[in-house]
């Protein structure tokens, strides 16, 4: 009787693990198949891409939108930052505003003259490894645009007027967003020092110095040396005229191609190992607190799982540290946005501290989230979620031309044929295992504390405030703030 009751048992339980194993699956291939759902706009917008590459080794993208009058263009140039030398720094940044003050056959502000008369928007950013140049405007317009996007691009005429007015214009830009704003310039400087000796050690933005002793000669020997057209991608989504193509190969096909090789970078990887600085700023409001962490660049096999895993810990609205402020929060603000270059990457988090909280406990409950990703992972539905909240970012992309022609002239080398789905299939491909691994990787060595400190009179005053009892101290926080 034993032995048959322990059959039965045993059996029953097997039973019961294998439907509840059955269910887990059912439950995880209707998640699953709910992403694979959501992302299929991805692969039909992909499939309506155009590609050609020009002999010079231009990559051109074309994408038509039936609906609408407008098209937007967005070229992209693999040059920023990283590849100035010294004593040029800021000269990628500086000379993204000289292509808008003339080229041989369109001098001065005709550039922006004509667009505005068109109606159309445009801009342009500059970053560690990149420029990009992007507007929209009108479809009828599309041929004028092609023909001026070549003639700043190839034949850009920098006078010493128009250098000296956009040194002033950067200098300016500096001081606003920079040297006048508390904590900014010592903080940017002892987080570049800690990429010292790589391509990354300096600002986008360059030195006052190196922008004021720029000279028209230097500006055109840099447009020689990174200009190029194999340097350039170029996508163009919206009403695409039929002659769109030729279009492209009349004003650019003539552009040739340097004997030299393009410049080639490589992966740079730094040890999370402790570091702790802190600056006194004068003008500083209030305490606060900057933590970062080296991770990876785009193109590393962990990229996709460190995004996820950045959106996991701070910068989604159900982010665990979002989460941790929503009753009795230790800290009044927290913001994050990951550097992420093509060969390296740096997660940032800046925290600023209810009054009853130091800056120590700050950082310790940012170690104490870790820790418990370290040790237990994250479960598959949040993994889940993180999934589909990444696939709406891209999907919003879709209804915006702009957005996605900027989206399309960022592609990386290893995603050249599949812009849209290619990152879509790497984070898809994220496991748990994946998420605990890289957390226990890069997180979990050390990182950069920097802490932002103000004028000793209000650093005294909060530092009252955190012997004090919460009741009392909420009410005098409002007041001291």
């Amino acid at each position: 009787m034993k032995t048959d009751f322990y059959l039965k048992y045993y059996f029953a339980t097997s039973l019961s693990l294998l439907l509840g194993i059955g269910l887990l699956c059912q439950s995880a291939i209707a998640k699953q198949l709910d992403l694979d759902q959501m992302a299929l706009p991805l692969y039909q917008v992909e499939r309506e891409i155009r590609y050609h590459q020009l002999d010079n080794g231009l990559q051109l993208r074309v994408l038509p939108f039936a609906s609408g009058q407008s098209v937007s263009l967005a070229s992209q140039f693999s040059v920023g930052s990283r590849d100035e030398k010294t004593g040029q720094t800021g000269y990628a940044h500086l000379f993204e505003h000289m292509l808008f003050k003339g080229s041989k056959n369109a001098p001065g502000d005709s550039y922006a003259q004509t667009m505005s008369s068109l109606s159309g928007q445009f801009n342009a950013s500059t970053f560690f490894d990149y420029t990009n140049y992007y507007l929209t405007l009108p479809s009828e317009a599309l041929e004028l645009a092609l023909w001026l996007e070549a003639d700043r691009f190839i034949r850009p005429a920098l006078t010493a007027e128009t250098v000296k007015n956009q040194q002033a214009t950067v200098l300016e830009e500096m001081a606003t967003s920079i040297d006048n704003q508390p904590y900014v310039r010592q903080a940017m400087e002892f987080l570049l020092e800690q990429a010292k000796g790589t391509a990354y050690q300096h600002a986008v933005i360059g030195s006052k110095q190196d922008i004021a002793s720029s000279t028209p000669e230097s500006l055109n020997l840099f447009h020689q040396q990174h200009y190029r057209p194999d340097a350039m991608q170029l996508s163009i989504v919206g009403q695409i005229p039929e002659n769109t193509q030729h279009w492209v190969e009349t004003q650019f096909g003539t552009w040739s191609q340097p004997a030299t090789p393009l410049a080639q970078h490589q992966h740079l990887s730094f040890d999370n190992k402790p570091v702790k600085g802190e600056i006194v700023d004068s003008r500083g409001p209030w305490p606060a607190l900057l933590l970062a962490w080296h991770t990876v660049g785009q193109a590393h096999k962990d990229a996709a799982a460190i995004s996820l895993l950045e959106a996991y810990l701070f910068q989604n609205r159900n982010s665990i540290i979002k989460q941790s402020g929503l009753n009795d929060p230790e800290q009044l603000l927290t913001y994050s946005i990951p550097l992420s270059m093509e060969h390296m990457g740096v997660t940032n988090l800046v925290m600023v501290p209810r009054a009853k909280t130091s800056l120590n406990q700050l950082a310790k409950n940012v170690e104490q989230m870790i820790a418990a990703i370290n040790n237990r992972g994250i479960t598959d539905s949040d993994l889940v979620q993180l999934k589909a909240q990444w696939l709406n970012l891209k999907l919003r992309q879709l209804d915006s031309p702009s957005l996605l022609a900027r989206s399309l002239s960022a592609t990386l080398a290893q995603d050249q044929l599949t812009p849209l789905t290619g990152p879509w299939e790497r984070i898809n491909a994220v496991t748990t295992a994946d998420m605990q691994r890289v957390s226990q990787s890069y997180f979990n060595q050390g990182y950069v504390r920097l802490d932002l400190l103000p004028p000793w009179y209000i650093r005294w005053g909060k530092a009252m405030l955190e012997w004090l009892p919460n009741s009392l101290t909420d009410s005098l926080e409002d007041w001291v703030l």
